[in-house]
């Protein structure tokens, strides 16, 4: 390989092994060893694990360092890409209205069963209880803040709701400016990557993070924090079944007119693929040729909407941040009123949609949402070392949904277009029988 051609004889002796026994390691695997042996010290030393709270408080600001210019960045970014052509016609306008709708129904789904199943009630994540809980403001003052008088300084003091509509503003100025911003759109595209790659890196210290979070929170609250961790779990399944079947299924057959069989029929290997990665973009291959090839969808069509989906259309996601939300939330004890609701569907739909395709991008994210509610960067830290271990079969889940809501859009935007041939669609291939 030419990196090893050019590097000095320690690369063999120490990177080589750190690369096959730490970065080689997928890192869920890593995380979750960590938590155990978070718990095991955290039972074993008591109250004096505390003492390793530093090393999770190191994690917390290193977090804390990202979250306003990543999600600034990337909002930016997403919206500067729609200055192609392709995306801005017909097509693209259709595209853009049923994946907010598919989202906002995704944020919907996670806060009704948040609601109504209460996974965070009766956990207490105490080490994060003297982090403070903002005094709650009225609807109106809360809907005022959204303005910044001065978005620097909101970017400064991590004032995330004001950040995210400077954010959109800002998109829609590129836009608008037309070639003239191409340079400035390209600019934010670049610090997308920058930024992700900073989140590539932060992420290998999660492990330790976790490890500290996890020995000071049962060292001072007992094994007592783990009990309703399958209420979770079962909320986000229970979310993603709602929204694969009931949402994406009603959109194909009342909005597309279309009979629901040959369609989950045409994906069924796709929802497979989309499991077994967990990833959108690594199934957006599989999920391009099926459109064409089983749902008779047409190039112009999935040449638009599929590639723009990948990224966009993360209604899994956005369930499964609604949800969390709600199980922070509840977890420390704070009690949502109407206004924290609606600030929390359209927030959520906002970042939901300019997420990442990349592993626990949304631990980033999560913090800029859960501000808006009261929520401080430390609890969320906390929240987050507590329920990644768990991420990865939970991620695997959520990915169906946001994969299937690509291949609903399209087959709507198809049907609508007339860019669907009916034959294809309605086709029963003989190893289906």
């Amino acid at each position: 390989m030419n990196s090893a051609q050019g590097a000095s004889p320690p690369d063999g002796n120490a990177v080589g092994p750190l690369r096959r026994y730490w970065f080689g390691i997928p890192l869920w695997k890593r995380i979750l060893p960590a938590l155990m042996l978070g718990v095991l010290t955290g039972w074993l030393l008591g109250e004096n694990a505390v003492q390793l709270q530093w090393m999770g408080d190191l994690f917390i600001r290193l977090i804390r360092m990202l979250v306003a210019p990543l999600v600034f960045v990337i909002i930016v970014s997403g919206i500067a890409a729609l200055g192609d052509p392709r995306k801005l016609g017909s097509i693209g306008v259709k595209t853009l209205f049923l994946f907010a709708l598919i989202t906002l129904s995704g944020v919907t789904v996670g806060l009704t069963l948040g609601t109504w199943i209460q996974p965070g009630a009766g956990i207490s994540l105490a080490s994060a209880e003297s982090a403070a809980v903002q005094q709650a403001k009225s609807f109106t003052e809360q809907l005022l803040s959204i303005v910044p008088v001065n978005p620097v300084k909101s970017l400064a003091e991590g004032e995330m709701m004001s950040v995210i509509f400077f954010a959109i503003m800002f998109g829609i100025g590129i836009l608008c400016a037309g070639p003239r911003a191409q340079m400035v759109g390209n600019l934010f595209h670049g610090a997308t990557d920058v930024l992700i790659k900073l989140v590539h890196i932060i992420m290998e210290v999660a492990p330790f993070g976790v490890f500290a979070l996890m020995a000071a929170l049962v060292g001072k609250s007992g094994f007592a924090v783990f009990a309703n961790i399958f209420w979770l779990a079962l909320c986000v399944v229970i979310g993603c079944a709602v929204q694969t079947f009931l949402v994406h299924g009603s959109l194909v057959r009342f909005l597309g007119r279309l009979p629901l069989l040959p369609f989950y029929r045409g994906i069924a290997e796709v929802m497979i693929v989309a499991f077994s990665t967990s990833s959108s973009s690594a199934t957006l291959p599989v999920a391009m040729a099926a459109a064409e090839d089983r749902l008779g969808i047409k190039p112009p069509v999935v040449a638009t909407v599929m590639p723009l989906g990948s990224t966009m259309s993360m209604d899994g996601t956005a369930m499964y941040m609604a949800l969390l939300s709600m199980f922070a939330a509840q977890s420390f004890g704070i009690v949502l009123q109407p206004s924290d609701y609606l600030l929390l569907l359209l927030s959520i739909t906002i970042v939901a949609m300019g997420t990442p395709p990349i592993p626990s991008s949304s631990l980033f994210l999560l913090v800029a949402i859960l501000s808006g509610v009261g929520i401080g960067p430390e609890q969320t830290a906390l929240l987050v070392g507590f329920i990644l271990p768990i991420d990865r079969p939970l991620d695997m889940i959520r990915t169906i949904p946001n994969v299937t809501s690509d291949l609903a859009a399209a087959t709507v935007v198809a049907k609508w277009e007339g860019e669907i041939d009916l034959d294809i669609y309605h086709a029963r291939r003989p190893n289906e029988d």
